[in-house]
């Protein structure tokens, strides 16, 4: 996953790409192998003028084969934002990877007991031959 920090209004050092970079890269950790990109825009909305609020931070995540994601969260204070902007986008993630756990998957065939050839009896005599198969490979009887 690669990490981009942006910097709008606020002094932009290596150590606060370094600092909000981590913190964001350590909340979305578990998400490393669906992630290709993520970029944090950090800003101070009001430049040098103090105000409630007035601290911004946006994160923007790219999964594979997904579109982008974007978040934003203002605060008092930089850490608050960021902090509260990653929490923002590892929720954002959960839902994404719940939404694709619950797809199901077409195999191609139905298996809809109505349509088989087979009676049930003869199903259930094959299953049990099968599962006696199993239990006499294992040892057991």
């Amino acid at each position: 996953m690669q990490v981009q920090v942006n910097t709008n209004h606020i002094q932009g050092s290596a150590e606060l790409q370094e600092w909000v970079g981590a913190a964001v890269t350590e909340r979305l950790e578990r998400f490393d192998d669906l992630l290709t990109r993520v970029e944090i825009h950090v800003g101070d909305e009001n430049a040098q003028k103090a105000g409630a609020d007035d601290k911004r931070c946006q994160i923007e995540a790219r999964p594979k084969g997904h579109q982008s994601l974007s978040v934003t969260h203002k605060a008092e204070s930089l850490q608050l934002a960021v902090d509260g902007a990653a929490e923002k986008m590892r929720n954002a993630l959960d839902h994404l990877v719940g939404k694709l756990d619950a797809k199901s998957v077409p195999t191609g065939h139905l298996d809809d007991p109505l349509l088989s050839e087979d009676p049930p009896q003869v199903t259930d005599a094959l299953l049990q031959e099968e599962f006696l198969a199993r239990q006499e490979a294992l040892g057991k009887e």
